[in-house]
């Protein structure tokens, strides 16, 4: 799950593409939860037409992994892998800045409070800038 694709080999596109053609657009958004961002930042830095921006607009929300780290490293780890908040929060605003619809941040497996301030810290002002124009 480094490489951008779902545990089950899909793309994000391909996933969020399938729900919602199976369910009419059932689900209000989608959460990518439990991957550092360094994990699935490439899925959404490809495609530039207008169709592979419609997948990426189902997006709301975000709960990163403070550790870049596979799940099987984390699982044989001995000892808790912190990754570096600053450069997580950097991460979640190059992530916002390709999600237009994202407005849901949060930690997930190793983040603190830490993690958090600095995802605050780096997307707060553009948060409210591109939310009001």
């Amino acid at each position: 799950e480094v490489n951008g694709c779902i545990p089950t080999g899909e793309s994000i596109q391909t996933a969020i593409e399938q729900v919602d053609a199976t369910t009419n657009r059932g689900p209000a958004y989608y959460m990518i939860n439990c991957a550092h961002p360094s994990h699935f930042i490439s899925a959404f830095q490809t495609g530039t037409d207008v169709s592979s921006l419609s997948w990426k607009e189902r997006i709301g929300g975000i709960r990163g992994n403070a550790s870049k780290l596979s799940h099987a490293e984390l699982d044989e780890a001995t000892e808790l892998d912190e990754g570096n908040p600053v450069e997580f929060g950097k991460e979640h605003m190059a992530l916002m800045q390709l999600l237009p619809r994202v407005n849901v941040f949060g930690g997930c497996c190793g983040t603190d409070d830490r993690h958090v301030r600095e995802i605050k810290s780096s997307c707060w002002a553009a948060f409210g800038k591109a939310r009001s124009q």
